[in-house]
């Protein structure tokens, strides 16, 4: 692969899991890889508990709003993962998609959102593994 390869994160908020996954993509990519997260219906914040948990990690999300999912994002996108959509995420020929089925941290306090945010960081590491060449 020549170019960057580029990785959509959605969910139904953009507020918990997308955005705790394009965090540490963004992270433990380095740079190599291009980030993005949506919603279909995005909340007014990123959830303060997700915030808290990856402050844990020393990764700051505090800045980071909800964004709307749009079809430039996905067209854009190599690798699209969704994150308990449903129905309401698009799909388009082409690319490549996986469904991360993940407990939702919506409303949940940090105890709770921590072992999300864990199992968030194994599955990216697993596609930071899948994307890059070992030598990147």
């Amino acid at each position: 692969m020549t170019e960057k390869p580029s990785v959509l994160f959605v969910c139904i908020h953009n507020a918990g899991r997308s955005q705790m996954a394009a965090a540490y993509l963004q992270h433990l990519g380095q740079g190599h890889i291009d980030v993005r997260s949506a919603g279909s219906v995005p909340a007014e914040q990123v959830n303060p508990a997700a915030v808290t948990a990856m402050l844990e990690e020393g990764i700051d999300m505090s800045a980071e709003q909800p964004k709307i999912l749009t079809d430039a994002a996905v067209q854009d996108s190599d690798v699209v993962i969704t994150m308990g959509c449903g129905d309401t995420c698009k799909f388009y020929p082409g690319k490549r998609y996986e469904d991360w089925v993940l407990d939702d941290p919506a409303g949940q306090g940090v105890d709770s959102v921590r072992p999300i945010r864990d199992e968030i960081r194994r599955r990216v590491e697993v596609l930071i593994s899948e994307l890059l060449p070992a030598d990147a």
